[in-house]
């Protein structure tokens, strides 16, 4: 399915949902250069979870970027984390469809 049909066209957005994969710590000052620009960063964490050591420490690190913020941070799955700037909340719960 081409996507490119549902594109917003227009002015520059307030706030940009950035993607980012956390193969290597080196990424992290990116990552949290987006969260300080206040933007949405989604993060796939799978190739970092072979090094635990590493993965905690970065880890911790967005969690003090986010804390810096006032924003929020939650896991998704087993393999995405996403970062959310001040004046938004991560809802935990699912949404699940009603019983018919």
């Amino acid at each position: 399915m081409d996507l490119g049909q549902f594109e917003e066209k227009g002015g520059s957005p307030e706030i940009v949902l950035r993607v980012a994969e956390l193969g290597t710590t080196e990424i992290l000052p990116e990552i949290k250069k987006e969260i300080y620009a206040g933007n949405i960063v989604l993060v796939d964490i799978a190739r970092l979870k072979r090094d635990q050591a590493a993965l905690d420490r970065s880890i911790g690190e967005l969690k003090k970027a986010i804390e810096d913020v006032s924003g929020d941070i939650a896991g998704i799955g087993d393999d995405l984390v996403v970062l959310v700037p001040s004046g938004i909340k991560i809802d935990r719960e699912k949404v699940v469809g009603g019983k018919d």
